[in-house]
C-alpha cells in the first residue's frame, strides 16, 4: 500500500511582477524566483547577498564572548611552548572542529595534541579521567574544547584546580550553570550579542582560527563545509557563506585524506555539493565514531602521508559499510517488535549496537509516522535514543520524569537516555499517557513544505541550473520540493542491492522523466498500478555515459482515492502481513481478497460496512467454472445420450472415465449430473446413477442448480478477468 510519510503543505505565496523582474536580472528563472521569495528574500539587497556569498560579510570573530581572552591565552601558551590539548567530539563536526584548531595552532608554530573521546569508553564531552591522563602523563597545561564543553562542569573544574586553563568553544544548548572555564566562546553566550547564533562547532573553531591568524583562512573552509552540513545547523547568514565557499574549495581540496575518501566513494569532484557531504562524507566520518575510535579521522583530514591517508580512508569506508549493515539488522529486528496499537514505540533489546540507535529510531519514525525510542540493554541498563514527530515534544514529555532515568537529555525532536531495564514499561506508559492526556492526534505526521506545483513540460536543465543558485540547501534553506500530479507511470523497475530502491518513469502530456525512489523497491507493483498518484519530488542531475539528464527524486507520495491492486498473476507475491477481507477488523486500512467464496452474496457480506484504503486482488478460485462454462445444450445432450446406454452407472468410480470420454471438465460434469438429478432425468442412490427413461421433457433452464451455476460463472468471470475498478464498483454497487 502506498502511504504518505508527511502531511503536505503547498506554498501559495506569489511574488509581484517587480520581484520577478529583479530575479530575472540575477539569472533566476520564474520557479527559482518564487522559491527565493517564499524563503523570505524580498529585496534587491537581500537577493544579492544571498546569491553572492561574500566572505567579507562574515562577522568579526571578536564579537564572540571571551574571544579576546581565548586568543591571548593561546598566544601566551604558544610563546611559552606550553603543551596544548585540543579536545573534540566523535562526530563529523567534532572531527572537523579539532582539525581546524590543530591546523591553526600548527601554522602559529605550536605542536598541539588532539584527542577525540571514544563514544563507548569516554562518553560525550569533557571527561575527567581523560583530562587527568593528559595533565599528568603528557604535561598538558592548556585545554581547548571544540564542539563540546558547556556542560562539562566537573571535568573542567578539575582541570582548573590543577592549574590547567580550559578554553571552551562550543555551540550546543547553554545550560543554566556554565563551567568555571578560563574562557567560553559560544555564539549564544548571554554575555555577548553575537549577530548569528547558529554556528556549528566547526564554525566556532573557524572563528578561533580567524582571530588567531588575523586573516580568513579560506583553505580551512572545506572542513567548515563538511562539519556544518553534517551537524545540520541553519544554512543561513555566515553559515551559508562559509559552506558555499567551502564546497568550491572541496572540489579542488589538497587534503589527501579527503581525496582518497572521495575517490573510494566514486565522487566526481566537479559535481561536489552539499548532498555529497550529507550522503557520502558525513556518514563515513560519523561511522568511525559510531563504531570505533574516531581519532584516525584527524590524520585523515590533516595528514600528509599518502599511504596512511589511503589506509584510513579504506578503514572509514569499511566502517561505513559495516554501519549500514548493523543499522539494517537492528532496524529489521526493531520493526518486528512494533506494536501499532500503541501511539509511541519503546523498543529495547540486548545486543543492539549503541552507536547507531539514533539512526534506527529515525528510520522507524519515518516508516510508521510515530515517535520511537530505541534502546540497547546491557548489564541491567537500557541506553539509547529517541526520535519524535513534531506533534510530540519528547523532551517535554519526559523532563518531569527524570526519576526513572540515570541519564537524560535532548530537545523537542530527539533525546538520549539511560534507565534501568525494569523501568522500560514505565517509560512506555509515560509516553503513551502523554499522548492521550494531551489529546495529541495519533495520526498526525510531520509537515512537508512543497514549494510549487511542477509541470513536466516546463522542466529543463536550465531550471535546475537556476535553482542551484539558491544552494547550498539544508536547514532553513531546504532543497526545493515540488508537487507533481496528473501523471501516468509508464514503466517501473527495482534497482540497488536486493531491489531495495525503485526507478520509474512518469509522463505528463508529451513530457516524461525518470523518478528515483529510495527504499520503495517493495512497492514496485503498487507504483505500476496506482491511479491518481501525487508525488513530492526534488530535482537532480544524472550523469551517465557522458549524457547529462534531469531526473526527479521522490521525497514523498500519496494517493487520495482507494488503491486497487491486481495481484492475480501467479508470479506476483502478496505483501506480507496484510489481513484477508474476511478476517480484517474495522480499523484495517489495507486488505487482501485472497480466496473467493463460491457465493457472490457471501463476498459482498465480507465488504459490507467496511471502507478500505487499499485492496489487493489475488482472487484465487478453488473451482474455476468460468473456464468450463455452465454447459452447452450439446454437452447436456451428449451426456444424456451416453448414460442412457447404461442401465446403471457408478459415478463413484467411473466419473473420471466419463469426463475423459465426453471431454467435459470433471467439476462441470458433476454439476451437469446434479442438474439431471434435480430435473428427474436420473436418480442417484448410494453413488449409483440410473437413467429415468420415463421422465418428462423439461428445459435445463428450469434447474435452480443451473441458474446458480450461470450466476457463479458470471461472478467468477468478473473476479478473474475484470479490472480491479470493475470489481470494486461491483462490490460497492457503484455506477460503472
Amino acid at each position: 500500500m502506498i502511504t504518505s510519510t508527511y502531511d503536505w503543505k503547498i506554498n501559495t505565496k506569489e511574488p509581484d511582477a517587480g520581484f520577478f523582474k529583479l530575479a530575472k536580472e540575477h539569472g533566476l528563472v520564474k520557479t527559482a524566483a518564487k522559491i527565493a521569495y517564499e524563503r523570505g528574500i524580498r529585496t534587491e539587497e537581500a537577493l544579492e547577498d544571498f546569491l553572492k556569498a561574500d566572505l567579507s560579510h562574515l562577522h568579526d570573530p571578536y564579537l564572540l564572548h571571551d574571544m579576546d581572552k581565548a586568543v591571548a591565552r593561546i598566544r601566551q601558551a604558544i610563546e611559552n611552548y606550553e603543551q596544548i590539548l585540543v579536545y573534540g567530539d566523535y562526530d563529523a563536526d567534532g572531527m572537523t572542529s579539532a582539525s581546524i584548531v590543530k591546523e591553526a595552532l600548527e601554522m602559529m608554530g605550536a605542536e598541539a595534541r588532539v584527542y577525540l573521546p571514544n563514544r563507548f569508553t569516554d562518553g560525550y564531552g569533557p571527561n575527567e579521567s581523560v583530562y587527568k591522563y593528559f595533565i599528568e602523563q603528557e604535561g598538558i597545561s592548556l585545554i581547548i574544547t571544540v564542539d563540546n564543553g558547556v556542560a562539562g562542569n566537573e571535568a573542567i573544574a578539575y582541570a582548573q584546580e590543577q592549574g590547567v586553563d580550559v578554553i571552551v568553544t562550543d555551540h550546543h544548548s547553554m545550560p543554566s550553570q556554565l563551567p568555571e572555564a578560563y574562557a567560553i566562546v559560544h555564539p549564544e553566550h548571554p554575555g555577548a550579542d553575537y549577530p548569528f547564533k547558529y554556528l556549528a562547532g566547526c564554525g566556532v573553531a573557524f572563528k578561533i582560527a580567524t582571530a588567531l591568524l588575523e586573516t580568513i583562512p579560506t583553505e580551512m573552509l572545506d572542513l567548515v563545509a563538511i562539519g556544518t552540513i553534517a551537524d545540520m545547523v541553519s544554512l543561513t547568514d555566515e553559515n551559508r557563506i562559509m559552506v558555499k565557499v567551502g564546497l568550491e574549495i572541496l572540489k579542488t581540496t589538497e587534503r589527501i585524506g579527503l581525496q582518497e575518501l572521495l575517490r573510494i566513494s566514486e565522487v566526481d569532484l566537479t559535481t561536489i555539493s552539499e548532498e555529497t557531504v550529507a550522503f557520502k562524507l558525513a556518514p563515513q566520518l560519523n561511522a568511525l565514531g559510531r563504531l570505533d575510535d574516531p581519532n584516525p579521522a584527524i590524520e585523515l583530514l590533516t595528514g600528509f602521508d599518502d599511504e596512511e591517508a589511503q589506509a584510513i580512508a579504506l578503514e572509514i569506508n569499511a566502517k561505513n559499510e559495516e554501519r549500514k549493515e548493523v543499522v539494517q539488522n537492528i532496524f529489521d529486528e526493531a520493526m518486528s517488535m512494533v506494536d501499532l496499537d500503541k501511539p509511541v514505540q519503546v523498543l529495547a533489546k540486548e545486543g543492539w549496537h549503541p552507536g547507531v540507535l539514533g539512526i534506527v529510531a529515525g528510520r522507524i519514525m519515518e516508516q510508521i509516522s510515530q515517535t520511537v525510542v530505541v534502546l540497547n540493554i546491557e548489564d541491567g541498563l537500557a541506553r539509547g535514543s529517541a526520535r519524535s514527530l513534531e506533534s510530540i515534544n519528547i523532551f517535554h514529555a519526559l523532563d518531569d520524569h527524570r526519576d526513572i532515568f540515570t541519564a537524560f537529555g535532548g530537545h523537542a525532536g530527539a533525546a538520549g537516555m539511560t534507565l534501568p531495564e525494569e523501568n522500560l514499561t514505565q517509560l512506555s506508559d509515560i509516553l503513551c499517557s502523554y499522548v492521550y492526556d494531551n489529546d495529541i492526534d495519533t495520526g498526525a505526521k510531520n509537515t512537508l513544505n512543497l514549494d510549487e506545483e511542477l509541470q513536466l513540460g516546463e522542466l529543463s536543465l536550465d531550471t535546475i541550473r537556476s535553482l542551484e543558485k539558491l544552494a547550498p540547501f539544508g536547514m532553513d534553506n531546504k532543497k526545493p520540493v515540488f508537487w507533481l500530479h496528473d501523471i501516468t507511470v509508464t514503466q517501473a523497475r527495482t534497482m540497488g542491492q536486493n531491489g531495495a530502491h525503485l526507478k520509474f518513469k512518469v509522463k505528463q502530456g508529451k513530457a516524461s522523466f525518470d523518478v528515483v525512489a529510495f527504499n520503495k523497491g517493495h512497492l514496485l507493483q503498487e507504483f505500476q498500478q496506482a491511479q491518481g498518484l501525487e508525488l513530492a519530488v526534488t530535482l537532480s542531475v544524472n550523469v551517465w555515459n557522458g549524457q547529462t539528464t534531469l531526473q526527479l527524486m521522490l521525497a514523498d507520495v500519496r494517493v487520495d482515492n482507494v488503491q486497487l491492486f491486481d495481484f492475480r498473476s501467479k508470479n506476483m507475491v502478496l505483501p506480507e502481513g496484510l489481513p484477508t477481507v474476511e478476517e480484517a477488523s474495522d480499523e484495517a486500512t489495507a486488505v487482501v481478497l485472497d480466496t473467493l467464496p463460491n457465493s457472490e452474496t457471501e463476498l459482498k457480506e465480507w465488504f459490507d460496512g467496511k471502507e478500505f484504503q487499499a485492496i489487493y486482488f489475488k482472487n484465487r478460485i478453488k473451482e474455476a467454472y468460468y473456464l468450463t462454462g455452465y454447459g452447452t445444450r450439446e454437452q447436456f445432450a451428449r451426456l444424456y445420450k451416453t448414460i442412457y446406454q447404461f442401465p446403471e452407472f457408478d459415478v463413484r468410480y467411473k466419473l473420471d472415465d466419463l469426463s475423459h470420454y465426453l471431454k467435459i471438465d470433471k467439476i462441470l460434469l458433476i454439476k451437469m449430473i446434479q442438474i439431471f438429478d434435480e430435473l428427474g432425468f436420473v436418480t442417484i442412490d448410494n453413488g449409483v446413477m440410473t437413467v429415468n427413461k420415463e421422465a418428462g421433457k423439461r428445459d435445463i433452464e428450469e434447474s435452480k442448480i443451473f441458474q446458480d451455476l450461470k450466476r457463479l460463472v458470471k461472478f467468477q468471470e468478473l473476479m478473474a478477468l475484470g479490472t480491479p475498478q470493475e470489481i470494486y464498483d461491483w462490490l460497492y454497487n457503484q455506477e460503472q
